[in-house]
């Protein structure tokens, strides 16, 4: 008897169609993959880097929820403890802090005030608060204060930079050119620089600064400045010679601009002369040890 072979021709077809699409769709899957490799190569950023991007996604989606929930339920307290909560879980807190800008303050001071934020969520952390704690504090001028997540606090310092010594009784203190007082430094460290003195004396540095650019050949000669009866300066020279000026900006600043022209006809600087005063308009009265005061006209010193 003859044996009849049944041939399976629509299994062997469709074994090779599935074969077929599985080979579609692995180089389907490698090619997507290469894309996403050539992507990932152009784009200025890691894997890492775009992992956290997305993590703060998700953790940014989830606080918003929170938000919103809480806010329709009427309680924007349990709200701000949803969000810290949700923050507070996925490693967004304080856990340290970058200090940038500080040269001559103490550093720890700063870093003493972030650290007390230590452990608080990020959405938490007030800003603007920690932001005036360190501007109160004598070097700091001004202070940026900002996030980087997840647990980093930034903190730029811009500091003050020191002007002149005021003299008070017993100690001398740095301040800068508003008169802001810095610190107290010893009479060592205070050689060279301009010296201010008299009550009131801090509040017109400022002014004294616009005086002393009127006349800038005789600037660096200048290493004290006493404010009078609040109202005028004295100003001592290297020499130690003395000048009297005129209360009023103006007036003061007429007189030494033609003190430092007569100190160039007559090289006044460095002379017999002890002191210079010039309070009393176009005159220049003059007073040397051991002989009476002369006064002579501006334009006739020598």
């Amino acid at each position: 008897m003859a044996t009849r072979v049944r041939r399976n021709g629509q299994g062997v077809r469709r074994t090779a169609a599935a074969q077929n699409r599985a080979a579609k769709a692995r180089q389907v899957q490698k090619h997507g993959k290469g894309a996403l490799d050539s992507a990932m190569a152009v784009l200025p950023f890691t894997e890492e880097q775009l992992h956290r991007f997305f993590l703060a996604v998700i953790i940014g989606g989830g606080v918003a929820l929170a938000w919103f929930v809480a806010s329709l339920a009427g309680v924007p307290a349990l709200a701000q403890a949803q969000i810290a909560a949700v923050a507070s879980d996925a490693g967004f807190e304080v856990r340290r802090v970058r200090v940038s800008g500080v040269e001559r303050m103490n550093e720890l001071k700063v870093y003493e005030a972030a650290y007390a934020q230590r452990d608080t969520p990020m959405p938490l952390v007030d800003l603007e608060a920690l932001r005036q704690q360190l501007v109160a504090m004598d070097w700091v001028r001004d202070a940026r204060v900002s996030r980087q997540l997840p647990d980093t606090l930034v903190i730029d310092i811009v500091e003050r930079t020191p002007h002149a010594v005021l003299v008070k009784p017993g100690r001398l203190v740095l301040i800068d050119a508003t008169g802001a007082e810095l610190e107290p430094v010893s009479e060592a460290n205070a050689r060279g620089m301009l010296r201010v003195s008299g009550p009131g004396a801090a509040k017109q540095v400022a002014a004294l600064g616009k005086l002393l650019d009127a006349a800038p050949a005789l600037k660096p000669q200048v290493v004290g400045a006493e404010w009078i009866g609040n109202r005028r300066w004295n100003l001592t020279f290297k020499t130690d010679q003395v000048l009297a000026l005129p209360r009023g900006e103006t007036e003061a600043a007429t007189a030494l601009i033609n003190f430092a022209r007569l100190d160039g006809q007559n090289r006044l600087l460095g002379g017999k002369v002890a002191t210079f005063d010039m309070r009393v308009p176009e005159r220049v009265y003059m007073r040397v040890p051991g002989q009476d005061q002369q006064a002579l006209p501006a334009g006739e010193a020598n």
